[in-house]
């Protein structure tokens, strides 16, 4: 492609609602413009990079054995009705009604309508294993779309949706998905982690989210430095720790802590460290349903934890107002010792491992030393309720500690079960012609996120660093000063050629610009490799080469330069 000839509107200055490096970059690139809020138009260069991973994500499915089908983006509101998303989706599922007042909303997802047509289509257990797929536009009405592709209302999603006989058939399918995800995103040359995640309202057993590994990511993950355990924060395991039993109980005692709520305060008021307090947290269902969970004092409450322990739909921190109420204590001072009957107490496992520790007395300006469990109160349950910290202990092997990232997630897969095949009534005849429900499960990869991603782990201050799967094209071939030297021009147009030959994508910058704004037009949009044709050069037979990442170049004889290109763009592919 002539870089004359194509669309690429470069933007020198940073737009100023542009948030996070890969909005910045996308509309300075000319990769997408803004239509409006959470809609972006796809350039001619942005969309290349769509379609390349779209390609790799087709041929992936396919190979796991999933079936591409395309479902309609409008969909009627009975559907969702019938699975109950109708109440519960809330103001994101954008609805409206046709010319005959029927209900309809705009697809955020495809459960209910994936669920109807097997239904209607599968009903026997002779025709499963299926596992269908779409590459499709789907539309949420966020209340704050942000970040350009990043958290956008309309977006480009690859959903699959597998169904089988039993949960022990699902595992299988779950496992293809699974392992298809990772060869999507190693081929994409992403550094990203496969984490264990909670399931959220989406519900099923289990899942996995697909994280790229970024400074910029709204989620913080964990892995271990040693094995391949990995899980997001919010469902990431504590290893149980070692019972303290063995320590000698010093006596409790009730001591004056004037005006020292916080616990960093009273543990320097106390002159102790804060690994020897423990903090007191009353959460809610908001029915009416209390708990006071106890945690050492340098550990955060994991809610979700909680919320999944207690079973409850919702969790929210209680209000001053309800902590008096549900314990009888004032905030900053609660503790378990003599609290309200009535009140149920979870500890956290770190707790197992506590001895003579500090810990309110739920009275004001008062606060016990020298608490311990057994003698002074007693738990209704040990239960992990903490955040995984770097440096813990991993829970899966023996060596390895949790290591702490931030990351964008860019794939989620889901062991649905049940959910949807029961709301729907979707069931098969089994081999001895009895009904039985379907077991499903759910896939999804953000295409246009993902490459939002991408370059938010793979930028310098000049601009975007493609990997070679995803670039729009692998190559820019560069002629200087092409309108006074016909010679450079017509040598770049061999190369240009020479290459395209061997199934390089070439973008050939043949413009009559001065050479910087070639180089920082090259270096913004991101190509990996750049060859660069001059008079000087080729006085010698030689041509420069240069890779986007890492910035190395080199003076090679012209054969040798399209040679290197030819290998580097095959191996990057034969990932």
């Amino acid at each position: 492609m002539r870089y004359s000839r194509y669309f690429i509107p470069t933007v020198k200055e940073t737009p100023s609602d542009a948030e996070v490096v890969s909005h910045q970059l996308m509309l300075r690139a000319g990769m997408i413009r803004k239509l409006a809020a959470g809609i972006y138009n796809y350039l001619p260069l942005g969309l290349r990079s769509i379609r390349k991973l779209e390609n790799i994500v087709r041929e992936e499915m396919n190979r796991a054995g999933a079936i591409e089908m395309l479902m309609p983006s409008v969909q009627p509101a009975e559907l969702w009705q019938e699975s109950g998303g109708w109440q519960f989706y809330g103001k994101e599922l954008l609805r409206f009604k046709d010319r005959k007042e029927g209900d309809f909303c705009m697809g955020p997802t495809h459960e209910e309508v994936v669920t109807d047509m097997v239904r209607r289509e599968v009903k026997s257990y002779r025709q499963m294993p299926v596992n269908f797929y779409q590459i499709q536009t789907k539309f949420r009405d966020e209340i704050r779309p942000r970040f350009g592709l990043m958290r956008g209302r309309e977006f480009i999603m690859k959903d699959a949706y597998s169904f089988d006989v039993d949960s022990a058939a699902a595992d299988l399918s779950y496992e293809k998905m699974f392992n298809a995800y990772m060869r999507i995103f190693e081929r994409c040359g992403l550094n990203f982690r496969a984490v264990e995640a909670d399931t959220g309202s989406i519900g099923g057993s289990s899942s996995h989210e697909f994280m790229v590994l970024a400074d910029s990511g709204e989620d913080a993950i964990v892995s271990c430095d040693s094995c391949r355990y990995a899980a997001n924060v919010e469902k990431a395991e504590v290893r149980p720790v070692s019972s303290g039993s063995g320590i000698e109980q010093q006596p409790l005692i009730k001591t004056a802590t004037p005006d020292k709520k916080a616990i960093s305060d009273v543990a320097a008021f106390l002159g102790c460290p804060v690994e020897s307090t423990v903090k007191a947290l009353v959460c809610t269902n908001g029915e009416g349903v209390f708990v006071m969970a106890l945690l050492r004092g340098d550990h955060e409450l994991n809610e979700i934890k909680l919320k999944n322990a207690m079973g409850w739909d919702e969790i929210r921190m209680a209000t001053d107002e309800e902590i008096l109420v549900a314990s009888g204590a004032p905030v900053g001072f609660l503790g378990p010792v003599g609290i309200k009957t009535g009140l149920s107490v979870i500890a956290d496992l770190a707790l197992n491992a506590m001895a003579n520790f500090v810990i309110g007395a739920n009275e004001t300006d008062q606060h016990y030393t020298g608490a311990n469990i057994g003698r002074d109160f007693t738990p209704d349950r040990f239960l992990d309720l903490r955040n995984v910290v770097a440096g813990d202990a991993c829970p899966r092997c023996e060596s390895g500690r949790m290591e702490v990232w931030r990351g964008i997630e860019v794939g989620h897969v889901f062991k649905l079960g049940t959910k949807y095949s029961t709301a729907l009534n979707a069931t098969y005849l089994d081999a001895d012609g009895k009904e039985q429900v379907i077991v499903m499960g759910c896939y999804g990869i953000g295409i246009g996120r993902t490459v939002a991603a991408s370059i938010e782990q793979n930028h310098d201050e000049n601009g975007i660093i493609f990997p070679i799967p995803i670039a729009p094209f692998h190559c820019s071939v560069v002629a200087l000063n092409p309108a006074k030297d016909p010679q450079v021009l017509a040598k770049a147009e061999d190369i240009y050629r020479a290459l395209e030959s061997f199934g390089v994508e070439v973008l050939f910058d043949d413009r009559d610009e001065r050479p910087g704004v070639k180089f920082k037009d090259n270096d913004l949009i991101g190509i990996p490799l750049r060859i660069v044709v001059g008079a000087k050069g080729l006085a010698e037979g030689k041509v420069e080469l240069k890779k986007r990442s890492g910035g190395e170049m080199e003076l090679l004889p012209i054969d040798e330069a399209v040679s290197a290109v030819r290998r580097m763009v095959h191996e990057a592919h034969s990932i």
